[in-house]
C-alpha cells in the first residue's frame, strides 16, 4: 500500500526544497524524495560553494599582487592540494546542509532518501541499496532533479585528468597547467581563478566570445583581464578533434584547426544535461529535449497536467536563485494559490570570476536584435573613490536606457561587488524606473553603489552631445558634485 501526499517533490536543491516548503505553508502535506544522503543540490554541495571558497583564496592572492604591497611576496607552495585552499568549505557545506534540513522539518515536510522512478502517472517508487521499494502518491509532482556536468564530444571524463566540474576540486594537487574547455560562466570562473592560484589556464571556448549570452562589451573586457592580468590564452570559436591520456600523466587536446595542446589536466565545462534518466518520464508522455531537460508551460506544467518541473531540469536561467522562485511558483500553481503567479521577468546573472561580472535586463545586442534605441552611460571604477580605494582601475558600470523617457532598459557591471551591484539596477528595472531614480539618489561616499549616479549623468551628457551634433536642442551642461 502507498503513502498519499498533496505534493510530492523529486530532488531537494534549491528548486525542490523552496517549493516544497511553498506548498507546506499554505497546510499541503508535503513529500521530498532525494536520492543524494544530503539536501543542497549541486549549488551546495559541489557547484556554488565549493567553487565560491576557492575563489576566495584567490581572490585574495589577486588583490594583494595587484595592490603591489612593497616588501609582501606572495606565492604557493608546489605541494598545496585544492582542499588546503578551501579553508571553511565543509561548514559553509554542513551550514547549507542543516539550513535545508531544518527548513523542510520546520514546515513539516516529509524526507525520504533514495531514487525515483514514475510507476504510473500518480505513483513514484523510491529504491534504496538494501531496502525493499517504497511507494508514494501524489496529486500533484514537482520534477526538481536538477542537472549534471556534459560530456564535451571527443572527451572522456576519467574524473582524474580529464576532469568536469563536479571532480575538479577532488583533485590532489594545484595543476600547473590546465586546459579547459567552455566559454561560459563556469569555463570563466574557473579560468580566472586558477589562473589567480598560478596554474597556466588555456581556455578553449566553442564560441566567437566569453560569455556569448552577455553584452560584448563584457566577454571582451573579461578576455582583456583574463589575458593581462593571470596570463591565460584564449583560443576562440574552436572545438575538440580528438583527446586522450599521454603516459598517464598528461593530457593531449587537438583542436578542429589542428592545434594540438598539452596540460596536467583538462576541465570540461562546456555546459550541462538534465538529471532525467531513470524516473520514467517519458512513459508518461513528457517530452524531454536531447540533452534531457523537461519541457514545461509558462506555469512550470509538464504534458502532465499534475506533473510540474523547475530549477536546472528546465535548462534555463540554471541559477539557484533562479531555481528557487520557479519551484515557489510551480507548487502556488499546482494547488492554485495566489500567492506568487510568475517568475520575476528581472533575473540578475552572475558570474563569480575575477573580475566579478553582472547583468540584468537587456543587452546592447538584444536591444539592436529587436529594433529598439537606446543611449549608453558608463561610470568608471577608476574614477571612483572606492575603486581607488580597492585597486580596481578596470572595472565600470554601464547603463542602457530610452533615449525618449530615460527608462532604465538593462545594466552591466564588470568589477569588484558586482554580484550585490546588481540588485539596485534589477530594483529600478522592477517597477520600470528611470534615470531619475539615480540621479536624486543619495549614494553612500565612498561606495562603489555611487556609479549608478555618475553613469546616469554620463548618459545623459551624451545625449546632450548627441542632440548638439545633430542640430537638435543645445548641448546642455551638466553639472555634477566636486570631485567628479
Amino acid at each position: 500500500m502507498s503513502e498519499r501526499f498533496d505534493l510530492v517533490v523529486i530532488g531537494a536543491g534549491p528548486a525542490g526544497e523552496k517549493g516544497a516548503a511553498q506548498a507546506a505553508y499554505f497546510g499541503k502535506r508535503v513529500c521530498v524524495i532525494e536520492r543524494a544522503p544530503r539536501p543542497g543540490g549541486t549549488a551546495i554541495n559541489s557547484g556554488a560553494v565549493p567553487a565560491m571558497t576557492i575563489r576566495e583564496t584567490a581572490l585574495r592572492l589577486a588583490r594583494l599582487r595587484r595592490r603591489g604591497l612593497i616588501g609582501v611576496e606572495v606565492t604557493i607552495k608546489g605541494s598545496v592540494t585544492l582542499r588546503d585552499l578551501m579553508a571553511g568549505e565543509r561548514d559553509v557545506i554542513e551550514s547549507g546542509w542543516a539550513q535545508a534540513a531544518d527548513n523542510l522539518q520546520r514546515h513539516g515536510v516529509e524526507s525520504v532518501q533514495g531514487q525515483a522512478a514514475f510507476v504510473d502517472a500518480h505513483t513514484v517508487e523510491v529504491s534504496r541499496y538494501g531496502q525493499p521499494g517504497r511507494r508514494i502518491t501524489g496529486d500533484a509532482f514537482l520534477v526538481a532533479p536538477g542537472s549534471q556536468p556534459a560530456q564535451t564530444p571527443g572527451v572522456t571524463h576519467d574524473h582524474e585528468i580529464f576532469v568536469d566540474s563536479a571532480s575538479l576540486l577532488s583533485l590532489d594537487r594545484l595543476p600547473e597547467q590546465m586546459i579547459i574547455l567552455g566559454g561560459g560562466a563556469v569555463a570563466c570562473e574557473y579560468a580566472s581563478i586558477f589562473g589567480a592560484l598560478g596554474t597556466r589556464v588555456i581556455l578553449v571556448n566553442p564560441h566567437p566570445r566569453l560569455l556569448h549570452h552577455c553584452d560584448a562589451e563584457v566577454g571582451d573586457t573579461l578576455r582583456q583581464q583574463l589575458t593581462a592580468r593571470f596570463g591565460v590564452t584564449v583560443y576562440s570559436d574552436l572545438g575538440v578533434a580528438h583527446s586522450e591520456v599521454v603516459n598517464g600523466e598528461r593530457a593531449s587536446v587537438v583542436l578542429t584547426d589542428d592545434t594540438s595542446l598539452t596540460a596536467d589536466c583538462v576541465l570540461d565545462a562546456g555546459g550541462r544535461v538534465g538529471n532525467a534518466d531513470g524516473l520514467g518520464l517519458e512513459a508518461l508522455g513528457i517530452k524531454l529535449n536531447a540533452r534531457g531537460f523537461v519541457q514545461v508551460d509558462d506555469k512550470f506544467r509538464t504534458a502532465q497536467p499534475h506533473i510540474y518541473a523547475a530549477g536546472d531540469i528546465l535548462g534555463v536561467h540554471t541559477l539557484a536563485s533562479t531555481a528557487m522562485e520557479q519551484g515557489r511558483v510551480a507548487a502556488c500553481h499546482a494547488f492554485d494559490l495566489r500567492y506568487k503567479q510568475q517568475v520575476s521577468s528581472e533575473l540578475p546573472f552572475v558570474v563569480w570570476s575575477i573580475p566579478e561580472i553582472a547583468s540584468v535586463g537587456a543587452s546592447e545586442e538584444q536591444l539592436h536584435a529587436r529594433g529598439v534605441q537606446f543611449q549608453v552611460g558608463r561610470a568608471s571604477f577608476h574614477a571612483n573613490t572606492r575603486g581607488q580605494i580597492v585597486g580596481d582601475s578596470h572595472g565600470y558600470l554601464k547603463l542602457l536606457f530610452d533615449p525618449s523617457d530615460h527608462r532604465l532598459l538593462g545594466v552591466s557591471i564588470v568589477g569588484e561587488s558586482a554580484a550585490e551591484l546588481i540588485h539596485v539596477g534589477m530594483a529600478c528595472l522592477a517597477f520600470h524606473g528611470t534615470l531619475d531614480f539615480f540621479i536624486q539618489s543619495a549614494f553612500a561616499y565612498p561606495t562603489f553603489a555611487e556609479s549608478y549616479k555618475y553613469a546616469a549623468y554620463d548618459g545623459l551628457q551624451r545625449m546632450a552631445r548627441s542632440a548638439a551634433r545633430s542640430g537638435g536642442l543645445p548641448a546642455a551642461r551638466m553639472t555634477t558634485p566636486a570631485g567628479d
